[in-house]
Order: structure tokens, then C-alpha cells, then sequence
């Protein structure tokens, strides 16, 4: 990706504790969005009054009023709460480099998993179950726009 080093600056989170699935239907729901637009959606996610639509990951989910053109959504708190982190993230590093942050666009949003942290349940006679928690990464990339 050739970016401009003048006009865009990069964040990440790395190992982050939340669903890749997800945070990847929020990476898609901001991408091509302002900065100050982007908060305004994760805290209206946070606080349960937009859902995020699920364009992929959609099989037995429930149907959500707001919804346009798809018909299932969900309130990933937990993911949006750690993205917002990183929005914060990559302000600090667009105000460090002396961009406007009223123009910044976000014009790469991706998500990949992480590794597995494996655990195990214990059950009944002496047995047990794995239980593995995913862990993914995030980065964003935002532009100074005209």
C-alpha cells in the first residue's frame, strides 16, 4: 500500500482480547468514515443505540430496527470499546504529525486473528473440555483529505 507519510498516519492493537469476527464487521462498518464519525458510531454501539450490521458472520443472528439493505446485526461492546482505543491511538499519532484532525478519514480498517490462548474446563469422571480464547489484531490507517 503506498501511502503518503505526510498526510496519514497508522495505529494497531496488538493480542487484543475481543471477537475477530466481530471486530471484523466493525472494521467494515468504519472504513471510509471520518475520525469524529467513527467514535460517534462505536459509542452509539457501546451505549446500544446502533447496532452493527453483520454482513458476513449472519447465520442465526437476530434482526436488528435501524438496519438498511442487510438484516443482521448485533452490539459488540466489548470490541467496540477496544477499537475506540485505538481511534485514540491513531489521533494522538495524526496530531503528532501536524494533520487536521476535522479532515481525517479512515481509509484502512483490518482486523487479523491473533493466536489461541488454550484453557481447559473440567468435567464430570475426571474429564475435560478445551476452551480457547481468540485474540486478534487491528489496525487502522487514516488520510488527511482535501
Amino acid at each position: 500500500m503506498g501511502l503518503d507519510p505526510d498526510k496519514t498516519a497508522v495505529a494497531s492493537g496488538r493480542d487484543l482480547r475481543i471477537s475477530p469476527k466481530a471486530t471484523r464487521e466493525i472494521c467494515q462498518a468504519i472504513q471510509h468514515m471520518k475520525l469524529y464519525e467513527a467514535r460517534n458510531y462505536l459509542q452509539d454501539v457501546i451505549d446500544m443505540k446502533r447496532p452493527v450490521v453483520y454482513k458476513r458472520y449472519k447465520k442465526k443472528q437476530a434482526h436488528r430496527r435501524g438496519i438498511e439493505g442487510f438484516y443482521a446485526g448485533r452490539y459488540p461492546v466489548k470490541a467496540a470499546s477496544e477499537i475506540i482505543k485505538v481511534l485514540d491511538s491513531v489521533e494522538a499519532n495524526a496530531m503528532f504529525r501536524g494533520l487536521d484532525l476535522e479532515r481525517l478519514k479512515i481509509i484502512h480498517a483490518a482486523t487479523q486473528r491473533a493466536r489461541k490462548i488454550r484453557g481447559y474446563i473440567p468435567r464430570a469422571f475426571g474429564r475435560t473440555s478445551p476452551k480457547s480464547n481468540l485474540l486478534c489484531h487491528v489496525e487502522l490507517v487514516v488520510e488527511e483529505m482535501e
